[in-house]
């Protein structure tokens, strides 16, 4: 039987390991370290929610507590990869990018494009995203769409243990910045990892179920939102085809087009907010490409117009659940020309 380990542990076990493989790699962010060093260092928190913890004991220096200044951190980051140096940096939480964007989108995204393809930057950006966590609005965003708009940032939104460390592993190995989205709801989540490293490619999505009867394509926690729902349907006759498409940024079209030529229905699930999120970009790419496919309208389940609620009853409403993305599977299977 195949050792079971938590999403938290495999993003650790993909530090760890690259650390170990590679000496340029270096660790940076707000507690990263967490006290190490100090009389406290065997409380060392490492990170909020202990993502590197014990890494600091391992690697002494390469692993840099920052100051609270994203601006000055993430650029100093971005620096170091020009300079030879493979940076893995911690933003906290997404919602903090706005202290930052200016340094990624208009620094570290279009190095390579401004420099005629001589200057990389392999730095890994670490952030944690997503509701559910009774964080309130400046703390639960989903920016990953935000990030993907922007030529020259790959991006990442791992939904398993196995994707989190071997989707890690090829981020930090990759030549180009990546943002790597961690759902915070999902550190506890156990899975199947092997104990060696191993890469997993940007821009090829996962099959998590053969269905023949409806596509839902979502990414991150929301996968395990579409399965539950997947669950649901098979009461109802209704085989759902469910693609966890792991990256955002590059983005696997065929495989999303050939599941809608195969279901001839889509279903797209977003934890992000509805205008210009993933599920549009989703919703065009197959109404452009594969409109002749489509056996009704495309269905998108994404959460309202709104800041995330603190309320816990509000919040619970405000995100997507199996429920609502079951509704969506039973419109588009109900629908007649």
């Amino acid at each position: 039987m195949e050792r079971q380990i938590t999403f938290r542990q495999a993003i650790n076990e993909a530090l760890d390991q690259e650390m170990r493989r590679d000496p340029t790699v270096i660790v940076m962010g707000e507690d990263v370290a967490g006290g190490s060093g100090t009389q406290g260092e065997m409380d060392a928190w490492g990170g909020v929610l202990g993502v590197t913890k014990g890494l600091w004991g391992k690697y002494g220096d390469r692993v840099l507590d920052t100051p609270i200044s994203e601006s000055a951190f993430i650029g100093a980051a971005i620096g170091a990869a020009t300079s030879g140096l493979r940076p893995v940096v911690e933003l906290m939480f997404v919602d903090f990018m706005g202290v930052c964007f200016d340094q990624i989108f208009n620094q570290g995204a279009k190095f390579r494009y401004m420099f005629g393809g001589k200057a990389v930057t392999p730095l890994v950006i670490r952030t944690m995203i997503g509701g559910g966590f009774r964080a309130a609005a400046q703390h639960s965003q989903c920016l990953y769409p935000m990030f993907t708009h922007i030529p020259g940032l790959k991006c990442v939104v791992p939904a398993t243990p196995y994707d989190a460390k071997g989707l890690l592993i090829q981020a930090i190995r990759d030549p180009d910045p990546v943002i790597f989205f961690e759902h915070k709801m999902l550190y506890s989540l156990e899975g199947a990892v092997p104990e060696e490293a191993y890469a997993i490619p940007f821009g090829e999505a996962n099959f998590m179920r053969e269905g023949r009867d409806v596509t839902i394509a979502t990414v991150g926690r929301m996968v395990h939102v579409a399965m539950e729902a997947a669950t649901m349907m098979v009461d109802n006759r209704v085989d759902c085809e469910v693609i966890d498409l792991r990256t955002t940024s590059p983005i696997d079209s065929d495989s999303i087009l050939e599941s809608v030529e195969k279901t001839g229905r889509l279903v797209v699930v977003d934890e992000a907010s509805p205008r210009c999120n993933l599920a549009t970009d989703i919703s065009a790419l197959v109404a452009q490409n594969g409109f002749r496919m489509l056996k009704a309208p495309i269905r998108m389940v994404t959460p309202p117009h709104t800041p995330v609620p603190f309320s816990d009853v509000l919040e619970d409403l405000y995100l997507p659940d199996a429920r609502k993305v079951a509704t969506a599977v039973c419109e588009v299977m109900r629908y007649k020309a």
